[in-house]
């Protein structure tokens, strides 16, 4: 990557809807969810922050030995827009950020890397499409940084989207994982 995009790996929800710590929990080839996430992300960007929440020492652990910059969100319960807004303050001289979320392991790394490209390019803000369905992950360029440092709450950076949605660039991928979460044991 030409310009000094920085990766974001939101890893600090409750999964209360899960009902178990759903970022450790085996995928099919026995990877946990959150390291799968990772794993994508580091294949497409080297740099890469993931923020967790206090208290869950193994998915820090996990994180960090897969090469991820570990930052604690001590006001985690606060929501996505205040792990967002750590990772954020913590990722230094950046030319944007690549917004993955942990719950999220099945995006492609090309998708991640065409992402990243389109901002070191100069996108302002891009996003994949899955058969017109806007998806994961977002690049934001640093034009954004004291918004994305100010944000708050459960929206993460959805409202910085729609006040600037004429600088969205989206792009066509053929990747299902853009829009496949995993909220509940059933989404495996």
């Amino acid at each position: 990557m030409g310009a000094n995009i920085c990766g974001v790996l939101l890893a600090a929800g409750a999964s209360k809807r899960f009902g178990s710590d759903k970022l450790l929990h085996p995928l099919a080839g026995g990877t946990p969810v959150a390291l799968a996430a990772l794993a994508n992300l580091r294949a497409a960007l080297p740099h890469v922050i993931a923020v967790v929440r206090p208290g869950v020492p193994l998915l820090e652990n996990l994180l960090s030995e897969a090469g991820a910059t570990v930052i604690l969100c001590v006001n985690a319960d606060d929501g996505m827009g205040a792990s967002l807004a750590t990772a954020v303050g913590a990722s230094g001289a950046v030319a944007g950020w690549v917004v993955a979320l942990a719950d999220m392991p099945y995006i492609q790394p090309e998708t991640i890397a065409k992402v990243a490209a389109s901002l070191a390019a100069g996108a302002d803000i891009v996003a994949p499409v899955y058969r017109g369905e806007r998806g994961h992950p977002v690049g934001l360029s640093a034009r954004f940084r004291a918004q994305l440092e100010a944000l708050r709450g459960d929206e993460g950076a959805r409202a910085l989207l729609k006040e600037n949605a004429g600088l969205v660039k989206l792009i066509e991928v053929g990747d299902p994982g853009v829009c496949r979460d995993i909220d509940t044991p059933a989404d495996l």
